[in-house]
């Protein structure tokens, strides 16, 4: 047996550095959103210590608890970011008023990367306190200081301490003479060509960018004059009812954060309570393939603007702002882990955009019908999975019919007890309205994404409404046909139509419907459509593509039939078609209705149908000019 040795893995610590501090955020601003958690956390950190205090009726006997718990009674955290100095010379300063650090906390937390203060099983360890948990945010100050200084005093032992950093990876650390308040105070001095990230109103925006809903003051100091830059009250996100009664306020909000205006809103929150939100309904129609974006903040701390997978994914008539303390971050703190935890979250928070709708519905019916105008597609796609909401919202959808575009509440009117006649694809819904509209035939366009789902689940929601799916071959049932007297005196030229419609596998059939005005109708079956749109995409495509879709066809030209094209002999037109005597009149006639019916019904035409209409143009522009001679 070989001798087997171990070894250890060698970290080049000056390179991890390099890539924890430059490589793995986003944007150099993000060392903004670092100082500022830790500063949170250090605040919340110093109230556990005198809850825990007080819990465990120590006060007597710790000395330095009791100061503790003494201090607490007043306590207000507190964050303030100070600038001086200017160009490469500038310092920006944060401090915050929390439980500092002692030298041993130094020793554990600052130079050791990946260890944290808010994990392990000491008393930092309440998971749902604190924003940060991987010990390396702090080197993202790397990337605009080349050396980190921390001043600390911590409240438990009262020594002032000093901690520098170097991205090389040393640091050293001294006792101070001085008495420093109780708390940290951390210390940049530009890098150079990180100036801008330095700028007084660079850094105003993103401390509001990140830190807005930060429960305690962030207060900004620059040449003297100092002034508070978050929010100053964040009552509402532990009760997001109250949310109903702030509305102005609310609107307000959602434009300073989120930068558009506003003018209606649905409160969230999951049953735990540990996420909540406003979910704000976008004043403007929006494309169902565009962007889900959302504000998410875990712990009052803004983790991404740009947090697609928070909502369920028909909800994108929603623009929301979310704030959480259960959802787990990735190591930048810029995404979610897609795990059971969120999915539980988005099922949740889409519950009560559901529930809100449903509200509307029974009580706000103005209001609904206002944001399905609007949003009606979305609406359309949440019925389809949830019967419940298509339930109650299916009398506010409406649908393209003979009878005009209306909702379908007034169409189950129109049809008076009688099935709701509907196609399947638009294409079909073109050949037969004019038919249907002129025999006052209600036939609903099911050709939309959703709407046929919905018309096809709608006896399933009330076993008293009826629908039937409605094909151009049915509607041509109901032509009136030719008498024997009729048919015998246009065999002759019907056998001519036949035989110039032949060429695009299409048969002439003659019969009298309304209106007078449709000289033909044109029917085709849907494996005939699949393969007219296969032979289009021929013409078009590359030889390589062209020889797999011709492999294609074999099958489905087997099955495919041939299309139809009714005249009407109620048409005064095609009535002088049949009386005409010259052959090659009636097949230009025959080829020129043909081409006219595909262009009624939206039907994209190949070469050489193009090519036959314009033989046909030709051929009546030149009779039309009286010489009676063919081009």
């Amino acid at each position: 047996m070989s001798q087997t040795d171990e070894y250890r893995f060698q970290v080049n610590l000056g390179g991890m550095i390099d890539i924890l501090a430059n490589h793995l955020y986003s944007s150099p601003r993000v060392f903004i959103r670092e100082v500022l958690q830790n500063a949170t956390d250090a605040i919340t950190a110093r109230k556990e210590l005198r809850k825990v205090a007080a819990e465990s009726n120590v006060l007597q006997e710790d000395k330095a608890l009791e100061d503790t718990a003494s201090e607490s009674n007043d306590y207000e955290g507190k964050v303030i970011v100070e600038l001086s100095g200017s160009g490469e010379h500038q310092v920006l300063m944060i401090q915050d008023n929390g439980i500092g650090l002692s030298e041993e906390d130094i020793h554990r937390f600052l130079s050791i990367i990946g260890q944290s203060s808010k994990k392990g099983a000491d008393l930092l360890a309440s998971e749902t306190s604190f924003i940060g948990r991987f010990g390396i945010g702090l080197l993202s100050c790397f990337m605009v200081s080349d050396e980190i200084v921390v001043l600390t005093r911590s409240v438990k032992e009262g020594i002032s301490m000093e901690w520098r950093g170097k991205p090389d990876g040393t640091y050293t650390i001294r006792r101070l003479e001085t008495e420093l308040p109780v708390g940290t105070q951390i210390y940049l001095r530009c890098k150079p060509g990180s100036e801008f990230y330095y700028e007084p109103a660079q850094v105003e925006e993103s401390l509001f960018y990140y830190g807005a809903l930060l429960p305690y003051p962030v207060m900004l100091s620059v040449d003297g004059e100092t002034k508070r830059v978050n929010l100053p009250s964040t009552s509402w996100m532990q009760d997001p009812d109250q949310l109903r009664s702030r509305r102005s306020e609310v609107l307000d909000l959602g434009y300073r954060l989120m930068g558009e205006r506003f003018s209606d809103f649905i409160p969230l929150r999951t049953t735990s309570g540990r996420t909540g939100g406003i979910a704000f309904i976008l004043p403007r129609s929006v494309n169902l393939n565009s962007k889900r974006l959302h504000r998410v903040y875990l712990k009052h701390m803004l983790v991404s603007d740009k947090a697609e997978n928070v909502l369920p994914e028909w909800a994108f008539f929603i623009k929301s702002l979310i704030w959480t303390d259960e959802l787990q971050p990735t190591a930048s703190r810029e995404y979610f882990y897609e795990n059971e935890q969120l999915d539980d979250v988005r099922s949740e928070l889409g519950t009560c955009i559901r529930e809100e709708l449903l509200r509307m519905a029974q009580y706000e019916p103005d209001r609904l019908q206002h944001w399905i105008r609007l949003h009606e597609l979305s609406m359309k796609a949440l019925a389809v999975e949830d019967d419940e909401f298509l339930r109650i919202m299916y009398r506010w959808f409406s649908f393209e019919s003979t009878f005009g575009r209306r909702e379908l509440k007034e169409l189950i009117q129109e049809a008076d007890g009688r099935p709701l006649h509907y196609t399947s694809t638009v294409d079909e819904y073109r050949q037969i309205t004019h038919v249907a509209a002129a025999q006052s035939m209600l036939v609903i366009n099911g050709g939309y994404i959703y709407d046929s789902d919905i018309l096809e689940k709608l006896h399933w929601i009330d076993p008293n409404l009826q629908t039937e799916r409605l094909s151009p071959e049915e509607v041509s049932l109901s032509f009136t046909g030719l008498t024997q007297e009729e048919r015998e005196s246009y065999y002759g030229v019907l056998r001519v139509m036949d035989a110039a419609l032949q060429p695009m596998r299409c048969r002439a059939e003659l019969k009298r419907f309304e209106p007078v005005s449709l000289p033909v109708l044109y029917t085709i079956s849907q494996d005939a459509l699949t393969l007219r749109s296969m032979e289009n995409t021929v013409e078009e495509t590359t030889s390589l593509f062209s020889n797999v879709l011709d492999s294609l066809k074999a099958g489905v030209q087997q099955n495919s039939g041939y299309s139809t094209l009714y005249f009407n002999l109620n048409n005064p037109v095609v009535a002088r078609i049949l009386e005409a005597t010259d052959t090659q009149m009636v097949t230009a006639a025959t080829e020129m209705m043909y081409v006219n019916a595909l262009m009624m019904g939206h039907y994209p035409m190949n070469r050489s149908e193009l090519g036959l209409m314009n033989r046909s143009v030709l051929h009546f522009i030149n009779w039309g000019l009286g010489n009676g001679q063919n081009a």
